[in-house]
């Protein structure tokens, strides 16, 4: 079956003040949604990063799918290969999202057409995406509520108003788990650290425990923590952490610290690409990988990836960046079908507010999204809304996402530093 169009909407969605280790997000968060149209009229979607370098390689793959059979993801690598620049574009790259490095953009690129052709194939079929890849092994996907510190909407005019409000001590942050788990239902808690003094965030998971004690709890410094911080933080912490998510930097200073605490270190910055896992597997780095599709190179690459962490006895779950629905289902599909998922995945789906599907938001009930018997990824865009929000795309500075220029808005004066703490 030929694809006769392939159409990228480069878009921007709403982002609150979230703060983390390379700054703060900025008012508009960029996504690019995939539209894969067959001969017979069915349309498969995909969505990733909106970033310039991506979105320059989806428009320049795009014309170049016309006339491929759906079927031929082999086709597809082959075109997007062949529309990568050759050189470093020199773009700004955040460690923090892996996605946005250039050795990541061919990945980023085949990923977000791989889920649109798979798409169509499962909707040309009649059948959900998750029998494409091999049937579903849980018919629900757990996810985590991701806290974050945060600056009210008040901070800055460009940010839109959220309903969680300002978030920079341990009470604002239980308050805001509360508000969070009240409405989703999570069982399991994400805090984004490297913020703050390390004792004041480790005092917030003291105070989710206290709040939470049925509950999973992580931190995520983003590798921000001297070795000494995460030593001192680890002891602190002691039994309170389902496991430590990339205190300090590097795979050698991630399998010192394994080796010092004995903790479960989890990671989506040290082990990015599959020369990263070697070596963390020969140094014993990271005993957890927080996958992604978007960068990992798409679904069935991703279900490779968990097959070899199970077979070197690595857990796995999910990474997650500003996403709308497309990406949300596309993760829950995979996950659906891999037996080795060992945790339940991060999310940042409850603090976007904008949404191009048909009917809204997807629903997470139970602190799970759950798989319906609808072809494909199981939702329709809604044209309207993706109009919008190309308009607002077009409208907006942001061009690549920079965390921390939007920072240095607020404070001129600030600087990145890793470790900072």
């Amino acid at each position: 079956m030929k694809i006769i169009a392939v159409r990228v909407t480069p878009i921007a969605i709403k982002d609150p003040a979230l703060l983390n280790a390379a700054g703060v997000h900025e008012p508009w968060g960029l996504r690019s949604i995939i539209e894969v149209e067959g001969a017979n009229g069915e349309v498969g979607l995909g969505e990733t990063y909106g970033d310039a370098p991506v979105l320059d390689l989806l428009t320049r793959t795009r014309d170049s799918l016309v006339g491929l059979s759906a079927f031929d993801t082999n086709g597809l690598w082959a075109r997007v290969l062949a529309n990568a620049p050759q050189t470093n574009t020199g773009h700004v790259e955040m460690e923090l999202a892996p996605g946005s490095l250039g050795s990541n953009l061919v990945n980023s690129a085949f990923s977000a057409f791989e889920v649109a052709f798979l798409d169509l194939q499962a909707r040309t079929l009649g059948i959900p995406l998750v029998e494409l890849l091999g049937g579903a092994v849980r018919n629900k996907v757990a996810y985590s509520a991701y806290l974050f510190y945060k600056w009210d909407a008040s901070v800055d005019p460009e940010y839109a108003r959220d309903p969680y409000g300002e978030a920079v001590n341990p009470t604002q942050i239980v308050a805001q788990a509360k508000a969070m788990i009240d409405q989703y239902g999570f069982e399991s808690i994400k805090l984004k650290a490297g913020v703050f003094d390390p004792e004041e965030e480790a005092d917030a998971i003291l105070a989710l425990h206290a709040a939470f004690s049925q509950h999973q709890l992580r931190i995520d410094p983003n590798s921000n923590w001297t070795m000494a911080t995460s030593l001192r933080v680890a002891e602190k912490l002691a039994g309170c952490l389902e496991y430590y998510e990339d205190p300090t930097p590097t795979l050698e200073g991630m399998a010192e610290l394994h080796q010092r605490t004995g903790l479960p270190l989890a990671t989506n910055m040290v082990v990015t690409n599959w020369a990263e896992l070697k070596r963390s597997i020969e140094l014993n780095s990271v005993q957890i990988l927080l996958s992604d599709h978007h960068y990992w190179g798409g679904l069935r690459a991703t279900q490779a990836l968990a097959r070899t962490c199970s077979t070197f006895g690595l857990g796995l779950s999910m990474h997650s960046n500003s996403h709308l629905g497309i990406s949300l289902m596309a993760m829950t599909h995979l996950a659906a079908s891999v037996h080795h998922l060992s945790y339940a995945c991060d999310t940042h789906y409850p603090w976007q507010s904008d949404e191009i599907l048909v009917g809204g938001k997807v629903p997470i009930t139970g602190g799970c999204v759950h798989l319906t018997d609808k072809p494909g990824l199981g939702v329709e865009l809604d044209r309207d809304r993706l109009a919008e929000l190309h308009e607002a795309y077009k409208t907006c500075r942001i061009r690549t996402r920079n965390d921390v220029a939007q920072m240095r808005r607020f404070r001129p004066d600030w600087t990145q530093v890793k470790p900072r703490f």
